[in-house]
């Protein structure tokens, strides 16, 4: 597989406003989730509380933590609590980490895939603006970690854009081999000065693009959230930038604001609106697309893992 050029347009259409602060939507009856209460919750969160893990699920409030962890899935947090970006739409405390990276992290990641039983683990992590490689080494270890643990368990990463980075890190990552390479547009380009202010649009897509070149049998995947102001001309371009940086995994999910400090929510999208984004994505070569109201980079990884494995697979004619 050969990446292609990423074309830079000169111009993107304008954004819609978002709404005023005195006109919150309500959130629609397809957005609720039930609180968790199964004990397979309570065994995985005591799983993760006896390892001294974090996770995205709880730091991130992911509305699908009590069907993931009553099925015994988690998605691991590296590299601390503390983040050194402060996007808009993320409730992960934001600020001056207090602390260098825990060398034993990788080891206890481990530990718990393997306790777990996992198929499929998703690892991600905080922006570490304040180390040199971003955390790039830690991310390898923490893969090779999990290898030497769980030989079978497909691992999935879920990193941050290493911008402040010499290139060459992602190297690093890609060497560790991990089955799948995701990192999160987030949003339509022309949001990021109010959502994701410390990133930067073409460079997260060239990071995925360049993932692709280093490694062409990598599975790379992207995604972003909808309702917080874009319109659909944008979302349709987003796609396209991401088929032209070779990605094969997009996921669309519903913005929800963690707290009123927050980005608000311009609009809750409609089921209807998503399943349209889902088939338009895959008219545009996606491999694999997830588009709900409720989805997640890390939500039925697993199982879309596998099936984006044996489409490939048959392609190949194995």
């Amino acid at each position: 597989m050969k990446s292609r050029d990423l074309k830079i347009p000169a111009q993107r259409h304008p954004e819609k406003a978002r709404r005023p602060d005195n006109d919150q939507p309500r959130k629609p009856d397809w957005i609720r989730v039930k609180a968790p209460t199964s004990e397979g919750y309570r065994q995985t969160r005591d799983i993760l509380r006896n390892n001294s893990l974090v996770t995205v699920c709880e730091e991130a409030g992911c509305p699908n933590v009590g069907e993931c962890w009553s099925q015994g899935h988690a998605t691991m947090m590296i590299m601390g609590e503390v983040c050194t970006r402060a996007c808009t739409f993320c409730n992960i405390a934001t600020g001056k980490p207090p602390e260098a990276l825990d060398v034993f992290e990788p080891g206890r990641v481990a530990d718990a895939v393997r306790k777990l039983g996992l198929k499929h683990v998703v690892i991600t992590s905080v922006d570490r603006d304040d180390i040199a490689d971003g955390g790039a080494a830690h991310f390898a270890q923490t893969i090779r970690a999990v290898r030497r643990q769980s030989p079978d368990t497909t691992i999935e990463i879920l990193t941050p854009d290493f911008l402040k980075c010499d290139p060459s890190v992602l190297e690093t990552v890609v060497a560790a081999r991990p089955d799948v390479f995701n990192h999160n547009l987030e949003t339509v380009p022309g949001l990021y000065p109010e959502v994701r202010p410390g990133a930067r649009y073409f460079h997260s897509l060239r990071l995925l693009q360049r993932v692709k070149e280093l490694d062409p049998s990598m599975f790379t995947k992207s995604g972003i959230m909808v309702g917080l102001g874009e319109d659909r001309q944008a979302v349709h371009a987003v796609m396209d930038d991401m088929r032209a940086a070779d990605i094969d995994f997009l996921t669309i999910g519903q913005y929800l604001q963690p707290t009123p400090k927050h980005h608000r929510v311009d609009r809750f999208v409609t089921p209807d609106e998503f399943a349209a984004y889902e088939k338009a994505a895959y008219g545009k070569g996606f491999h694999m697309v997830s588009a709900t109201p409720l989805t997640r980079s890390s939500y039925h990884a697993g199982d879309d893992f596998a099936r984006l494995r044996a489409a490939r697979l048959k392609s190949l004619g194995k």
